[in-house]
């Protein structure tokens, strides 16, 4: 099946209550794991290449493996670049064929947040990808970048608002409490605060730091407007215990067909049982 732009994709999904999965790949073993997963649940499903992987494997690179394990899907996918901090960076993944991007210019003034972010959005625009902006801190590490959890903060309406309008991106991610990683306590996302920024801004939201909030929590942003869903740490976590699985068995076992194998079969059960939680399931004969 051809790729789905990111704007499309998100679109259905928030007009339909439900979310698009949007999942961190690493490497060859999960970005199978990844298209295995949707296709077993005929989901439709967004590949996020983030930082850390970009400068390891290359931008291109990692798109060109995508491509490759493309061949033979036949469920809706988007390629969406994750946390560009560069104007640069996030027209290289435009060229490169990615279907949507994100400009992270959360650390940035408001002004120069905007600027960026609207100058990507419009570029999106034109050639009909999906475009995501950031406004308001969100705690944690992704992708070799962090935020202290005292430079966190919740989303204002107000300038949820103000970012919406000035930038016109497609998509929103907002801080409503959630973190990068794995939490050292139970979250507890502001739904209230959620609840009206989806009433003034209109568009679909974005939860970054999906990996460990409690499925109830989840399930309630989808309802309250949240239309894509993050999730990285936990997907390395179950590919990191499907490899120990192995080696703990037979320290001596060392064909990787086996090992990574092993990883991609764990890795492959984790985003199912994400894409179940966000309601995408089934959804990809919609498209």
């Amino acid at each position: 099946m051809p790729y789905v732009s990111g704007k499309k994709m998100i679109k259905h999904a928030w007009e339909n209550g439900y979310a698009i999965g949007a999942f961190s790949a690493h490497n060859a073993e999960t970005i199978r794991a990844i298209l295995l997963a949707a296709e077993q649940e005929q989901a439709p499903i967004m590949i996020q290449i983030g930082q850390r992987v970009i400068n390891t494997l290359g931008l291109q690179q990692m798109k060109d493996m995508v491509d490759t394990f493309m061949a033979e899907c036949s469920v809706p996918v988007c390629i969406h670049l994750d946390h560009s901090r560069s104007f640069e960076q996030t027209m290289q993944a435009v060229r490169a064929g990615f279907h949507s991007v994100m400009f992270d210019g959360s650390h940035l003034s408001f002004d120069e947040n905007v600027r960026i972010t609207r100058a990507v959005a419009e570029v999106s625009h034109a050639l009909g990808i999906g475009s995501e902006g950031e406004i308001g801190k969100i705690g944690g590490t992704e992708d070799d970048i962090s935020v202290d959890e005292k430079d966190a903060f919740i989303t204002s309406c107000d300038e949820a608002l103000a970012f919406a309008k000035q930038t016109t991106v497609d998509y929103l991610a907002i801080s409503v409490g959630t973190a990068h990683g794995m939490y050292r306590q139970e979250p507890k996302l502001a739904f209230e605060r959620l609840k009206e920024i989806r009433d003034m801004v209109k568009k679909p939201i974005v939860l970054h730091g999906g990996s460990g909030v409690p499925d109830e929590q989840v399930r309630k942003a989808i309802a309250l407007g949240v239309a894509k869903v993050n999730v990285d740490t936990e997907l390395r976590q179950a590919f990191t215990e499907g490899v120990l699985d192995v080696l703990g068995k037979d320290p001596d076992e060392y064909t990787l067909a086996i090992s990574l194998g092993r990883g991609t079969e764990f890795m492959q059960q984790r985003v199912q049982e994400k894409i179940r939680l966000f309601g995408s399931s089934g959804k990809a004969a919609d498209f």
